[in-house]
């Protein structure tokens, strides 16, 4: 079909099309209709991240991920195509700075050092620990710990997007999705799905009520870390922390849980 005769059609029509035949042209079309959104959602991504990670190179990962959106969508879910392509190109991103292995090895002990020390914490306490408390048993001042927080929380983004897969192929639920769509449980999903969400969504409802709020704009109200701080009328670096803290908590909690799972 010609290229003028395509842009005579609705998108719901030009949808339909590409089911069927997977015309190339059309998927051009989509490609360069939502071009915009790539940008915005590695825009996002960016903020945070260390300057070795260049904008460009999140912007060309997220177009793999655009293209497997246009793919993948199937109309008849009446899930918008935008909601549907963002989660698809956030995950092309990540999944490409995970090959890469962007995190430097010190930084990631670090994460992982006070992961650890905050489940075995609120474990024994039964309850969120403070930052005095979380300083106390890592053996360093308040002050050292909020400047290691800073330290890595350009990579907290990375690890909220982390998978977990059930038993069905190719079928795998993110932490994040679970923050987007908190109440939008399908009764018609698998069992072992409906249970990995229920706890994702439980743990995120445990958390200190700032930085559950903090998760919720940021990843549901899509409202960036300087527009929150605005909201919340704290600064970004503050934000900053809170979103890394959540993240370190949200997956303390979490990785116990699934052990118990699966």
């Amino acid at each position: 079909m010609g290229e003028k005769l395509l842009e005579e059609k609705t998108e719901e029509e030009l949808w339909e099309l590409y089911r069927k035949n997977q015309d190339p042209k059309i998927r051009d079309m989509f490609v360069k209709q939502y071009a915009p959104l790539v940008k915005y959602v590695a825009g996002k991504v960016a903020v945070g991240m260390p300057h070795n990670v260049d904008f460009d190179d999140l912007v060309g990962f997220g177009v793999f991920g655009l293209i497997d959106a246009i793919n993948k969508y199937d109309p008849d879910k009446h899930v918008k195509f935008k909601t549907y392509a963002v989660t698809r190109i956030r995950g092309a991103i990540f999944d490409e700075l995970r090959s890469i292995d962007w995190v430097p090895r010190s930084v990631r002990q670090k994460s992982r050092e006070i992961e650890d020390t905050v489940h075995r914490l609120e474990a024994s306490l039964g309850r969120s620990a403070t930052d005095k408390e979380i300083a106390a048993e890592l053996g360093m001042s308040e002050s050292d710990f909020q400047k290691t927080m800073m330290k890595i929380s350009g990579t907290s983004i990375l690890s909220l997007n982390d998978v977990w897969y059930s038993s069905e192929e190719n079928d795998s639920i993110s932490i994040v999705d679970s923050i987007e769509s908190p109440q939008s449980l399908n009764p018609d999903t698998i069992v072992e799905k409906e249970e990995i969400k229920r706890v994702i969504v439980q743990a995120i409802d445990e958390l200190p009520e700032k930085e559950k709020k903090v998760l919720v704009l940021y990843y549901y109200e899509d409202l960036t870390l300087k527009e929150i701080g605005k909201v919340l009328e704290v600064t970004e670096s503050r934000i900053s922390q809170l979103h890394t803290k959540a993240i370190i908590r949200l997956r303390s909690k979490l990785t116990n849980i699934k052990k118990g799972i699966f």
